[in-house]
C-alpha cells in the first residue's frame, strides 16, 4: 500500500500567455502542494461552452499525502493565485488558470462540491487526449472503460491539437547517480517516510528495515540491561540478510534503491546499549560482516533535536516507544554524529531537518530532494 495519494489533475488557460500561466500552475503546484510525477504534453483546444480564445491544456499525475477534500481546497487557492476569479453562477468563461482534479486514486466522490472522477471528463477531448500520454491503461472507475475506449466513445469532435510537450518537475533530478541511497536518522527521524515517499516519486526499489518482527524490540524497552545484546544480534543478522538479498536482487524496472537504514546503524545503537564486553564481542562481529554488504552511494542523516524527535515518537502512538527518554535519543544521535564525524570513504550527507515536516509541508520535501540532488558523487 502506498505513502501517498495518486491524483490527476487537468490545467487549461485561454487569457494572457497561456503557456507561461501553465507553467506557473506546474511550478507552484509542485513546490506547495503536490509532487509533479508527470506532466501530458500541452494541447490547443476551442472553447468548450461558450465564445472565447482557444484554450491551452494539459495534465498532471501527482502525489499527495493530503484528502481529495484538503487538495481540493489548496487548487482553489492557487488558481485565485494565478488569476482566477471564480463567479458562482457565471458559467463557463475565459480564464487566466483552471485546475480540476479529474482522479483521486480509484475513488469514488459524489457530494455538492466535489466529484470524483470528474463528472464530465469522459465526454472532453481537453482532459482524455491529455490523460492518455498519462496513463495509456487508465481505466474509469464507474466506467469500467480504458482511455482509449473513452476517447472513441466521447461525442467530442472538437479538434485537439497537440502543441508540445512540458519538461516534468523530476525529469532533471539524478538521484539515480547514487545508485544506492541509505537514509539514517534517531528513532522519529522520519527516515521511513522519507524514503518511502521518494520511491514513490522516483521509481526506486524501495528497502525497509523490519523493526516490527524484532521480538526482543519491546523487551528491550521494558528491560535494556537484560536484553541488550539479544536485541543488537537480532537486528544485525537481519539487517546482514536483508541487505544482502535486496541489494543482490536489483529490480530491473527501478532506477536506484533507497533504504531506511543502513548496516551501520547496528553499530551506532550497539555502543550505546551494549556494556564493554559485549560491545567489543558485537563490533568483531559487525567487521566479518559489513565486509559483505555493500555501501550506499549516498548516507544520509536526518537530524533532529532530542524534543523534536520525541514529539514524533509520541505522535505516531507505539506503545513500546513511549518511554524513551530524551538522555537516550542524545546518546544516538552523539553516536551517529561520532560516526560521521570519523568515517571515511563514504559519501555523507547531513541534513539538519529540525522544525521541517517532509510529510505534510511540500516546500520542506523539496528542499530536501534539492540537497540530495545537489550531493556529489564520490
Amino acid at each position: 500500500m502506498n505513502m501517498q495519494h495518486t491524483a490527476i489533475l487537468s490545467l487549461g488557460s485561454n487569457m494572457g500567455n497561456r503557456l507561461e500561466n501553465i507553467q506557473d500552475a506546474i511550478a507552484h503546484l509542485h513546490a506547495h502542494i503536490a509532487t509533479v510525477v508527470k506532466t501530458s504534453g500541452i494541447y490547443q483546444t476551442p472553447a468548450w461552452g461558450f465564445e472565447g480564445d482557444a484554450f491551452y491544456n494539459c495534465a498532471l499525475l501527482v502525489h499527495t499525502g493530503k484528502t481529495a477534500h484538503e487538495l481540493l481546497e489548496v487548487i482553489l487557492d492557487a488558481e485565485a493565485r494565478g488569476g482566477r476569479t471564480r463567479i458562482e453562477g457565471s458559467g463557463y468563461i475565459s480564464r487566466t488558470i483552471d485546475v480540476d482534479i479529474i482522479a483521486f486514486d480509484d475513488d469514488v466522490v459524489n457530494e455538492p462540491h466535489l466529484h470524483i472522477p470528474h463528472p464530465r471528463m469522459h465526454q472532453r477531448n481537453f482532459v482524455l487526449y491529455p490523460l492518455r500520454d498519462l496513463n495509456p491503461r487508465w481505466v474509469h472507475p464507474v466506467l469500467k472503460e480504458d482511455i482509449n475506449r473513452l476517447i472513441e466513445l466521447s461525442g467530442d469532435e472538437s479538434p485537439c491539437e497537440f502543441i508540445m510537450k512540458l519538461p516534468e518537475p523530476l525529469e532533471s533530478s539524478t538521484l539515480h547517480k547514487f545508485g544506492y541511497i541509505a537514509i539514517e536518522g534517531n528513532i522519529g527521524a522520519g527516515k521511513t517516510s522519507l524514503a518511502t515517499k521518494i520511491s514513490e516519486d522516483f521509481n526506486a526499489k524501495l528497502v525497509l528495515e523490519r523493526f516490527a518482527d524484532n521480538p526482543f524490540l519491546p523487551k528491550f524497552y521494558e528491560d535494556p540491561q537484560r536484553f541488550a545484546f539479544s536485541l543488537e544480534m537480532s537486528f544485525l543478522a537481519e539487517r546482514y540478510r536483508q541487505l544482502t538479498d535486496d541489494l543482490a536482487q536489483l529490480n530491473l524496472f527501478s532506477d536506484f534503491v533507497v533504504a531506511d537504514y543502513h548496516s551501520v546503524k547496528s553499530l551506532i545503537f550497539a555502543r550505546v546499549t551494549l556494556g564493554e564486553d559485549e560491545y567489543r564481542l558485537y563490533r568483531r562481529l559487525f567487521d566479518i560482516l559489513y565486509k559483505e554488504i555493500p555501501r550506499p552511494g549516498l548516507y544520509v542523516y536526518l537530524y533532529q533535536n532530542s524534543q523534536a524527535l520525541l514529539g514524533n515518537i509520541k505522535k505516531r502512538g507505539r506503545d513500546y516507544e513511549q518511554d524513551i527518554s530524551a538522555d537516550y535519543l542524545e546518546n544516538i544521535n552523539r553516536g551517529y554524529l561520532d560516526y560521521i564525524r570519523s568515517t571515511t570513504g563514504l559519501n555523507i550527507l547531513l541534513l539538519d531537518i529540525t522544525g521541517r515536516d517532509f510529510v505534510n509541508r511540500q516546500e520542506d520535501y523539496i528542499w530536501v530532494l534539492e540537497q540530495l540532488q545537489n550531493a556529489p558523487v564520490k
